[in-house]
């Protein structure tokens, strides 16, 4: 089972057409802009203290509750867009009549071929996947394993009809047994439609890996869906940069997005937005309602679990962004209003 964790090996055929990409150079996927992710020797040790020593208000009090799923409420036509939040990037979404399924880790370590596990908010949530209905289309943005999980994979194959993944990706669920001939591979700003869904590969600036040998061996991003009716964004992990101007200018506005807001540090700044960043980038990407995900999951960064909500709320008040704030595992629409601060209830 551990070997498993780490997914396929990188093939000549696949070497071959990573090579076609844009974004492939010298054997690795590269961002748009300069990245450095080195962290000092020193500071190494003190994040590794600080991750597994200092956890004081990192995690809530008690497990974080998913309420039940609602099937009839999310396969309604009414109120436009539908989707369920499950903690972290989890996102089940009902668009233009297909169910699309994002980054659906629901596996309870983001650790796991770590000494010490990195356990999950909730408890009990790959069982959350017996009640998911036929999912249309699965996506992944890419394969770090707080986003793309084997257990959760091995759970969701028999109920899933198609695969969109980051260019990369594939070979992980190919060696995981999903067939090959279900899975479509992206590159930046590749476009496919599915049911009236025009659907984009956006870039972001991160990077992938899920072994000391593979890192920036697929490629990472973000996800556009774009019908008559509404337009969605899922941004992807990833630093701020000129990006998110781009993604407004060539694809936006956008109606609604989830926005990565979450396990950030000074150390790893140029990867992960910080939340004034998150706010910044949905209006810079020209979003008109926005939601914090990358939250409420895990603990994999040393702030307090709650104040990326927290921040992203404050920020997005002074700068005029409209935001939404569900509650894990309720059906909501895009078209809500909601800006109850649950968390709050939980610390208190």
């Amino acid at each position: 089972m551990l070997l498993k964790q780490f997914g396929g090996k990188i093939t000549q055929e696949d070497r071959q057409k990573y090579e076609q990409s844009p974004q492939w150079n010298n054997g690795i996927f590269l961002n748009q802009e300069e990245t450095n992710m080195n962290i000092g020797f020193l500071d190494f040790f003190r994040l590794l203290r600080k991750q597994f020593i200092d956890t004081s208000g990192r995690s809530p009090k008690e497990k974080l509750v998913v309420e039940p799923f609602d099937l009839e409420a999310f396969l309604s036509d009414e109120g436009g867009p539908k989707f369920v939040w499950y903690g972290h990037s989890v996102v089940l979404l009902r668009i233009n009549g297909q169910t699309i399924l994002i980054d659906p880790m629901l596996g309870p370590n983001a650790a796991p071929i770590a000494p010490f596990p990195i356990k999950r908010f909730s408890e009990n949530t790959l069982d959350l996947i017996d009640d998911f209905p036929e999912i249309d289309l699965m996506l992944i943005t890419h394969d770090h394993y707080d986003h793309l999980d084997w257990a959760s994979i091995n759970r969701l194959k028999g109920k899933t009809k198609k695969y969109g993944v980051a260019l990369g990706v594939k070979r992980h669920l190919e060696s995981w047994g999903v067939e090959p001939g279900l899975i479509q591979e992206f590159d930046w700003w590749d476009q496919q439609t599915l049911e009236n869904i025009q659907i984009t590969f956006t870039p972001t600036r991160h990077f992938s890996g899920r072994g000391l040998r593979d890192r920036a061996k697929c490629l990472w991003g973000g996800w556009s869906l774009k019908t008559d009716q509404a337009h969605v964004w899922f941004s992807g992990d990833g630093g701020h940069g000129d990006h998110f101007k781009t993604v407004g200018e060539r694809l936006g506005p956008f109606d609604f997005a989830f926005m990565e807001c979450g396990q950030y540090n000074k150390m790893w700044h140029l990867i992960h937005l910080f939340p004034e960043e998150s706010v910044d980038a949905a209006l810079q990407a020209q979003v008109k309602k926005a939601m914090p995900v990358h939250w409420a999951g895990f603990s994999l960064a040393q702030h307090l679990w709650t104040d990326p909500a927290d921040r992203f709320v404050k920020h997005a008040q002074t700068q005029g962004l409209d935001y939404i704030l569900p509650r894990l595992g309720q059906v909501y629409s895009i078209n809500d209003t909601t800006k109850e601060i649950w968390w709050s209830e939980l610390e208190s």
